[in-house]
């Protein structure tokens, strides 16, 4: 499996996500919305930052669980209740991915919600991972 970022010189230089992600591979897993539950199913803590570090956790769980590491990821999207937060705390948030998930950014979107499924919530990550099966087997 191999995942390859791209990008192009004639794009704005990306902080954080890569433009495009080709990849090759035999097994994809796709990553349910995950939100900064704990194990009880509570929404924890109080600040975006807070969450969005829970959020990524369980993300990673879950795809560790599918056989799969962060080096592995083609696609994150976040979904937050609050883009000018997500703006202000970037460089902040960019250090949590850093530290949970590595240097190898998938290509990533940011939207903004008028709420998530959990009225708490402030951010929410689903994705996708490419892995080579002879890899993960």
């Amino acid at each position: 499996m191999s995942l390859h970022r791209h990008n192009p010189a004639e794009l704005s230089p990306p902080s954080g996500f890569s433009h495009a992600v080709t990849a090759t591979g035999t097994r994809l897993v796709f990553l349910a919305g995950q939100t900064a539950l704990d194990t009880a199913g509570t929404v924890v803590g109080d600040t975006l930052t807070e969450q969005f570090t829970t959020a990524l956790a369980n993300l990673l769980t879950a795809l560790r669980h599918a056989g799969g590491t962060p080096a592995d990821l083609a696609r994150v999207t976040v979904y937050t209740t609050d883009v000018d937060a997500y703006r202000a705390q970037a460089h902040e948030l960019g250090r949590v991915w850093r530290r949970l998930a590595g240097r190898d950014y998938p290509a990533m979107a940011v939207i903004g919600v008028v709420r998530l499924w959990d009225e708490q919530a402030l951010v929410e990550l689903d994705g996708f991972a490419v892995l080579d099966e002879t890899a993960h087997a």
